[in-house]
């Protein structure tokens, strides 16, 4: 195949997915790509538009679900520390796509600025929380985002300012194939303050949420303001299982993976989850997490 001779020193073939997702199913990628510099990212992207090879970037993989059968084309994932940089200038903060969500958060606290304490306990890169705006109750991503740094199917990298920037529940406009850093405006805050409204934030969480199993976070998005994971709890749905997929006793917004789990388990029950509550309650659940 051309495409490894041509990246050999940074792509595999069939490496398998599912430790590098949260719910650890999944097959392999047909290719994997680990790019080191900016060049050879831009060199596969375009190189994967002149094949018409299917190209998927990987973050964390915390809110994706990979198929049985596993992905074709080339899954990218930027972990090298060219894509993973962090840096705090006054109240502006430049993180690379491939820095973890967590250790932004960390280093924002710690340098007394607030507003990304409202994230703690979301997992994933900034990457992946740009291109889907991740959030919860106390706020998200978006409204703390003045610039995204993108690259098109040309491997040309653009900078997207906030007056071109859209951010709505879980979506945003940043239809580009790869998103490469982004630089966030926060506010100098008392550490104190800011530490109380992290620990506030993580009990609810930990008192809530599944989260020491195998899982994607919320399977379901929230539609015409009513909760996915109250819609299902009163479908009676809560510990039902298909395979080794079951409804969380605790949140029932979220699926985990037991022993002898499969993808296709998980598949199924979201299956039936959504023909349970459509039936009952008239509402189309639509999916939160990624599936390929």
């Amino acid at each position: 195949m051309v495409l490894l001779d041509d990246f050999r020193d940074i792509v595999k073939r069939d490496e398998p997915l599912a430790a590098h997702t949260y719910f650890r199913l999944g097959g392999p990628a047909e290719f994997f790509a680990r790019p080191r510099s900016i060049d050879e990212l831009a060199a596969l992207v375009t190189r994967c538009r002149q094949d018409d090879v299917p190209l998927h970037m990987l973050g964390g993989g915390c809110n994706l679900l990979v198929r049985d059968e596993g992905v074709k084309g080339v899954v990218v994932k930027l972990d090298h520390e060219s894509f993973c940089g962090i840096k705090i200038r006054g109240n502006l903060v430049d993180a690379g796509a491939g820095a973890l969500l967590s250790t932004v958060i960390t280093k924002t606290a710690k340098a007394e600025l607030g507003g990304f304490e409202v994230l703690v306990g979301i997992p994933g890169t900034i990457g992946g929380s740009l291109r889907m705006n991740a959030g919860g109750r106390a706020g998200d991503i978006g409204q703390f985002t003045g610039l995204v740094t993108v690259m098109d199917w040309k491997g040309t990298v653009h900078v997207r300012r906030r007056d071109e920037l859209e951010f709505s529940y879980r979506e945003t406009n940043l239809d580009e194939p790869v998103v490469l850093a982004g630089q966030f405006e926060l506010e100098p805050v008392n550490p104190e303050e800011i530490i109380k409204r992290m620990r506030k934030i993580w009990i609810t969480k930990k008192a809530s949420q599944p989260l020491g199993f195998q899982s994607a976070g919320c399977i379901f998005k929230n539609t015409r303001g009513l909760s996915a994971g109250l819609l299902i709890e009163q479908t009676g749905l809560k510990g039902t299982k298909v395979g080794g997929a079951e409804v969380s006793e605790r949140h029932a917004n979220f699926i985990v993976a037991g022993d002898g789990c499969t993808a296709r388990d998980v598949l199924r029950l979201v299956d039936l989850v959504r023909s349970r509550v459509a039936e009952k309650f008239g509402v189309e659940l639509e999916l939160e997490i990624k599936v390929w």
